[in-house]
């Protein structure tokens, strides 16, 4: 898929390249004007853009953590229908006794069970809407580490800070978000002014989302714990976007070197890890 990004934030990242010049950018050196927006960016930028083709991964990992939460959630319905018990529920919520007692798990199934068809139709909505896209940048592995996270440091900090019982892939989400902020500022003179409008926007949903988290009955420790485990690990790891190639063949690359990637995701869950053996002294 083609991406339009800053011509000029292009031409510094290729001017970086053993052998390529800035006047050697096309092949009557005036210029890429076939995909171009006018007018000067806040930045200083020139404000022009030009297609760059993106990566193109299909979002298989959200699409499976989609079907996943859907078939847990069904099997809630089973079990209230056929026990009329929710035994998901009972062994997989976030409930602080049974972390104590050695429940471990507790700080990660609550992301995949919910309270309501309401509760997840709004969670998995979300996910539908940025996973796809941050997964394309992030890869599949990188995309699955991201949501985990989220989901772990959510429960975590909610086992710290809440007694209640909690359930919800929220904690994910929160992480998601704060990492589609964190991408649209690291690579923001790259894609130019659509990506600071984007990323007012998402901090406009932001600040939405964290105040309705404080309405009763929904976990906000464990909204703010995935926004922060997700974003944590974003700024740590997320993709940090280049161009390379010869115009008209332009491609985005990510220069995050991949074992610092995996460095970053283990010190983001050891410092989870740490909050939540400290909690359970």
């Amino acid at each position: 898929m083609s991406i339009p990004v800053d011509q000029d934030r292009a031409d510094q990242d290729r001017a970086g390249q053993e052998g390529w010049s800035p006047d050697g950018a096309s092949p009557d050196g005036a210029g890429q004007d076939g995909a171009h927006q006018d007018g000067a960016g806040d930045d200083g930028s020139s404000g022009r853009m030009v297609a760059v083709r993106g990566p193109n991964r299909p979002p298989l990992v959200s699409n499976t953590l989609l079907g996943l939460t859907i078939a847990v959630f069904l099997l809630q319905l089973a079990g209230q229908s056929l026990l009329n018990r929710d035994l998901a529920l009972a062994l997989g919520a976030k409930f602080n006794e049974g972390i104590r007692d050695g429940q471990l798990w507790r700080l990660l199934t609550p992301a995949l069970l919910h309270g309501s068809v309401l509760h997840i139709a709004f969670n998995m909505m979300a996910l539908r809407s940025l996973g796809p896209s941050l997964e394309r940048h992030y890869g599949h592995g990188r995309f699955l580490a991201l949501y985990l996270l989220g989901a772990f440091g959510g429960n975590v900090l909610s086992f710290l800070l809440s007694d209640g019982v909690s359930v919800g892939a929220s904690t994910a989400i929160f992480g998601l978000f704060a990492a589609e902020a964190v991408f649209l500022y690291v690579n923001g003179k790259l894609f130019g002014p659509a990506a600071r409008q984007a990323l007012r926007q998402m901090g406009g949903l932001l600040v939405i989302n964290l105040l309705i988290s404080l309405s009763p009955g929904i976990d906000m420790w464990g909204h703010l714990g995935g926004l922060l485990a997700g974003g944590g690990f974003a700024l740590l790891a997320g993709p940090k976007l280049i161009v390379a190639g010869d115009y008209p063949h332009l491609r985005l690359e990510d220069a995050r070197p991949a074992t610092w990637v995996w460095t970053a995701a283990a010190l983001v869950l050891v410092v989870f890890a740490a909050l939540a053996a400290w909690g359970m002294r």
